[in-house]
């Protein structure tokens, strides 16, 4: 094969990277470059989500316009990838020309082929927030089973489909409100015309067999509905061409975005889209959870077929992430944001351990942290990094010696097992290879325990200690090849150690002989647990159906319309012990501050508690700092008051100052404190 086009679902702009996501970009970012390392032609694209009713309603709460807020979040997807060795060839946005112009395209193969219909449909509608629910904003119970807190669309428990009219007692996540029924013009797409078609691929082998199994059970036994492609404004996103005041749904314009992604990079490297997209020289693989199956799997090779663009040659489908057994809950510090995790660990730790339970199947994924610890330490700190830190030095002067030793045939049955550890990746049964290159390891530790080149001192036994670290040495750098893909840095650090640049399965084939070795560096620590408590008790939020509520903030302390509100009051009531035990005292840090025009005493906070956690406070400072000197530095914020709307924007919070009227002195936290730590 030519090509090979990568993609993962594209995450949405409404919020951070978390360690359930990362699920999929690791899964898909070791198999493109498992592709590489073989020197197979692979590109990886991905892009933000960026439109739907979400945006554009966070958008107005934090006064500032959809492009301006999308932006941002790419800013912070980009960096909690980059910082978990995640490597897109290209990464972009819904919110392109270039999707939009492959929206038109598309549509217009729909409506040539007369799949588009028109109807008057019954819609959910959040009057307190204004606008009417897409089906991932509406929760309510699932018609058929009865289970609670579903989506607007399927229920996770039965799997059954349904219009959120349907749900039983449905609140808008918006407001909380309970939505009514409003009527409005809906457009639609019918893909019952391409039911033999949709049968047939979705048995072709391009889906694992159990997604095909759910299918026929669930939808290609029966004719397959209309899909709603539209919503009418208020909505931000494309407004449809030939129907003014409607918009594509983000679910129609989303998967053209890994077209449109695609045209970037082939616009910066001179090549055609139609070699990737229009070629039977290319395979296309898309890599999704299996919440979006339904999409992935009907109407996106729907859309595909009646444009003349290439189907996939494989969709990979993969669970969803457990901690500790159990779903991700803030309230017990599980829900774990990318950033959050960097602060404290080695991406390379997660990597290998998502690569050791990946069994290419649609199976849930537990990250059991008592077990990570221990998989992590056991395997790559004591079985793998060892090889290198018991034998680099003792041949540091020498270098490896110039012809291979004999290993009784270890370096051999190592270089058999490739062809295994390859298919193994080929199939996305990472499990399967990292037990096949753990038991090579085995295998290696064994022969260096068994020699001790530590023991083998003098001049007498100087060539056969240089044999045994060259031979040690050559497994270790043998099961690096293997790893690559897995631990990308770390194979960078070992190319620069053995001054020889790890870039090709093929060198996993033949030993290295009459080579400098460098000084050996510590590759990776240990796994603290210290550490993942540290993460923890950062990720840990009050449960809100659980947690006392924050105590009522006073007009002297937290602005509501205007100066006026920072006049001191009386005190009304005592508070307790108690009551201040509630109080969540937290190092946050300025990232933005201006002066609020209007306002004699107020400037305007942007603040970061960690992560991607932004609010906005008011703080009635003005005056007592320059706003521009207030950028980067830490200081200590309450961060549980309930949000309170003034007539200048919302304030999310309040800093801590202390002093008297114009000599106001915020509060800073000790040395070495990081945003989101706890004050206790």
């Amino acid at each position: 094969m030519a090509r090979i086009l990568v993609t993962s679902a594209l995450p949405y702009a409404n919020g951070p990277i978390h360690l359930g996501h990362l699920v999929e970009y690791i899964q898909t970012d070791i198999w493109v470059r498992f592709q590489k390392l073989h020197g197979r032609r692979c590109i990886y694209v991905c892009a933000d989500d960026t439109h739907g009713t979400a945006i554009m309603i966070r958008a107005r709460q934090e006064g500032v316009r959809e492009e301006d807020l999308i932006a941002r979040m790419q800013q912070a997807h980009l960096a909690d990838f980059s910082g978990f060795q995640i490597a897109f060839d290209n990464y972009g946005s819904t919110h392109s020309a270039e999707n939009r112009a492959f929206c038109e395209e598309i549509w217009q193969a729909l409506r040539h082929d007369d799949l588009v219909s028109e109807k008057e449909v019954e819609q959910l509608y959040d009057s307190a927030a204004g606008t009417f629910l897409a089906d991932r904003f509406v929760r309510g119970t699932c018609p058929k089973c009865k289970a609670p807190d579903q989506y607007g669309d399927s229920c996770d428990k039965c799997g059954a489909h349904y219009d959120a009219t349907d749900l039983i007692d449905p609140k808008s996540k918006h407001s909380g409100a309970t939505p009514e029924i409003r009527k409005a013009k809906h457009l639609f797409v019918g893909i019952e015309r391409l039911h033999a078609f949709l049968d047939q691929w979705t048995t072709s082998g391009a889906l694992q067999t159990e997604i095909s199994n759910y299918l026929k059970g669930h939808f290609l036994h029966e004719p397959l509905r209309d899909w709603d492609v539209s919503r009418p404004a208020p909505y931000f996103g494309f407004e449809i061409p030939d129907s003014p005041g409607n918009y594509w749904y983000v679910w129609f314009d989303a998967p053209i975005g890994y077209i449109a992604s695609t045209k970037q990079w082939c616009d910066r490297h001179n090549e055609q889209l139609g070699d990737w997209w229009r070629s039977d020289e290319t395979e296309v693989h898309h890599f999704i959870g299996k919440d979006i199956t339904y999409f992935h799997t009907l109407f996106w090779p729907a859309m595909l077929k009646t444009a003349g663009y290439n189907l996939p040659k494989k969709v990979h489908i993969h669970g969803f992430l457990t901690v500790n057994g159990q779903k991700m809950a803030k309230s017990k510090g599980t829900f774990i944001k990318a950033a959050a995790y960097l602060e404290q660990l080695d991406p390379a730790y997660l990597r290998y351990y998502y690569a050791s339970k990946l069994g290419g199947n649609v199976e849930d994924l537990d990250l059991n942290l008592d077990e990570f610890l221990t998989k992590v330490n056991s395997d790559i700190v004591g079985k793998f990094v060892n090889l290198a830190s018991r034998t680099a030095n003792f041949v540091r002067k020498s270098g490896l010696a110039k012809v291979y030793p004999d290993d009784g045939g270890l370096f051999a049955a190592a270089a058999h097992d490739g062809a295994a550890i390859a298919e193994a990746y080929e199939a996305c049964d990472f499990a399967k290879a990292m037990r096949l290159i753990m038991t090579a390891a085995d295998r290696a530790n064994k022969f260096i325990d068994e020699n001790a080149p530590w023991n083998l001192r003098g001049p007498e036994q100087a060539a056969r200690q240089l044999d045994v670290c060259t031979i040690g040495l050559n497994l270790f750098r043998q099961l690096a090849v293997y790893l690559a893909p897995v631990l990308p840095k770390m194979a960078q650090d070992i190319g620069e150690f053995m001054n020889g640049a790890l870039t090709h399965w093929s060198q996993s084939q033949q030993p290295l002989v009459g080579t400098p070795v460098d000084k050996f560096q510590h590759l990776m620590q240990r796994v603290d647990q210290k550490k993942i408590d540290a993460m923890v008790a950062a990720s840990a939020e009050p449960d809100p159906a659980t947690a006392p509520a924050a105590p009522a903030p006073s007009a002297g302390n937290v602005p509501t319309d205007g100066d006026e509100a920072l006049k001191a009051e009386p005190l009304t009531a005592e508070c307790t012990v108690d009551d201040l035990a509630k109080i969540d005292l937290r190092v946050c840090r300025i990232i933005a501050a201006e002066e609020v025009a209007e306002a004699k005493k107020l400037l305007k906070l942007t603040i970061s508690l960690g992560g991607d956690t932004r609010r906005t406070v008011f703080a009635g400072i003005k005056g007592c700092y320059d706003p521009a000197k207030l950028v980067g530095k830490l200081y200590i914020c309450v961060a549980n008051l309930a949000p309170r709307k003034m007539k200048f924007g919302l304030s999310e919070g309040m800093m801590l100052a202390a002093g008297g009227e114009g000599d106001v002195h915020l509060l800073i936290p000790d040395e070495g404190s990081k945003p989101g730590q706890r004050i206790h």
